[in-house]
């Protein structure tokens, strides 16, 4: 997911020193440097319309792909990025909304479940990094009671309100296989594929 405005804060989490020909790696560097940006899907690629697998247990793995997702959502930059935006169809969500000046505060959610929302819904301006460069008015519910695995893979129940429920929301419906635009009139929706499909093929072509 993306602020409305397009414009947010895109802290790094990689900002390692130059290397040194006197020193070895250090374990935490070595991890760091490890991490990778992978190329986000946009529409209408079909994968994004796949619905996500559930994920049996959080490993090293499934952590590594977190850690990769984190990096590629902050220099794209975005606050919310689901793994099947990457090409990897599992229940799996990050999410930074930290805003300008403050630190990171990186959140990861493993088979995330809404168990209750209330009625009371809010409008957002949201954006999304599958389309770039479009924004439009979603309603969502104000409040929603989450549960899922963190990065650790402890049961985690709570309430979301505000942003961050309207980004948990907007990154669950890509597990169900779902882009914010579905929400939209045909007309926008056409719109803005036919808007993002333009702007990939001069992106490719240079």
């Amino acid at each position: 997911m993306r602020h409305g405005n397009g414009q947010i804060r895109a802290p790094r989490l990689l900002d390692a020193p130059p290397q040194s020909p006197h020193l070895d790696l250090s374990p935490l560097r070595a991890y760091l440097l490890s991490m990778a940006i992978r190329p986000i899907l946009t529409v209408p690629n079909p994968i994004l319309k796949q619905v996500s697998e559930p994920v049996d247990k959080v490993t090293d793995e499934t952590r590594a792909l977190m850690d990769d997702m984190l990096e590629t959502m902050y220099a794209a930059p975005g606050i919310g990025l689901a793994a099947v935006q990457v090409g990897v169809p599992i229940n799996v969500i990050v999410m930074d909304l930290a805003r300008d000046g403050e630190a990171p505060q990186a959140q990861y959610f493993v088979n995330p479940e809404i168990l209750e929302d209330v009625e009371d819904v809010q409008p957002y301006d949201e954006g999304c990094l599958s389309v770039p460069d479009v924004f439009d008015t979603v309603e969502r519910a104000e409040r929603v009671k989450i549960t899922y695995l963190d990065y650790d893979g402890k049961r985690v129940t709570e309430w979301a309100e505000g942003l961050y429920a309207v980004c948990i929301q907007h990154e669950m419906d890509h597990l169900k296989g779902i882009v914010f635009i579905d929400y939209l009139s045909r007309l926008k929706r056409d719109r803005a594929v036919k808007k993002v499909m333009k702007a990939e093929k001069l992106k490719a072509t240079g």
